[in-house]
């Protein structure tokens, strides 16, 4: 399916800032089952953007205002054809072996609250295939989605014991049980294509295992399910660090104001 993107972000300073700096993981790259129609990206003030390329291979932007500045309003927009893989990610760039995804994070990291979960999920089964399937469906039944109960700092064992959470904390949660049983893991940013919902608050985050003899397959434990044709992956990582749409500061006395406004549209939709 064609999907159609349009995200907006503008951040508003309380007294102009001298400077701010942002980088940007907001370009989609190809794989198989993703084909980047149109990108684009555009800023409404002078400022300085540089393409290049993360150490995982994700296309990233350097972003930088000289001040004084009061606003900056951030505008990516454009078009992606993809197709049901059955979540299985082939054609991608791989900077790094498998193993290493085993690593934990301060954000991925477990406790013997997670371990234990997951070896009562794994109840003795070594098949990851299997493993990866029933741990993206148990997280889902032992965690509420609530927006308003974390923040980006939270970890997988914080949220794993609020027992709530968002995509983001989700997807922490997994990356450590499946870390913990031996399964290499990372996590995805992107965005997700809900068909009567064009208007969204925010991204999606959601998890890829590698499986032997299928590679990366994509989990979203936050759904419970893989990822379809529905997803559009546009960074990789460890944590969410790693794979942040948007990450930066600024230099300044003044307080900082976010407002987000995403539409995420089939192709069809849109011309409708």
């Amino acid at each position: 399916m064609r999907i159609r993107i349009t995200h907006e972000t503008v951040y508003r300073y309380s007294e102009p800032a001298k400077s701010a700096i942002q980088w940007l993981r907001l370009t989609p790259r190809g794989h198989e089952g993703q084909t980047v129609l149109s990108w684009n990206i555009d800023v409404d003030c002078e400022a300085k953007l540089l393409r290049r390329e993360d150490w995982y291979g994700n296309i990233a932007h350097s972003l930088f205002v000289a001040g004084p500045v009061e606003q900056i309003t951030l505008r990516v927009a454009g078009e992606i054809e993809t197709t049901d893989t059955a979540g299985i990610i082939r054609g991608g760039v791989e900077r790094f072996p498998e193993l290493f995804y085993l690593r934990q994070t301060p954000l991925t990291q477990d406790n013997a609250v997670i371990r234990e979960f997951a070896e009562e999920i794994a109840g003795g089964s070594s098949n990851p295939l299997d493993l990866a399937h029933a741990l993206t469906g148990a997280i889902g039944e032992r965690l509420r989605f609530d927006t308003d109960a974390t923040h980006p700092a939270t970890t997988a064992t914080e949220a794993f014991t609020a027992g709530h959470g968002v995509c983001q904390d989700f997807t922490h949660v997994y990356l450590a049980a499946a870390r913990f049983l031996g399964i290499p893991a990372r996590y995805v940013s992107g965005y997700l294509h809900k068909p009567g919902e064009p208007q969204q608050e925010a991204g999606h985050a959601w998890a890829e295992a590698f499986i032997p003899d299928l590679g990366w397959v994509s989990f979203d434990p936050a759904n419970g399910v893989s990822a379809t044709e529905h997803y559009v992956r546009l960074a990789t990582g460890l944590d969410y660090l790693d794979a942040a749409p948007v990450r930066g500061s600024y230099y300044g006395i003044s307080r900082e104001a976010l407002d987000v406004r995403l539409r995420i549209e089939s192709a069809r939709q849109a011309q409708a």
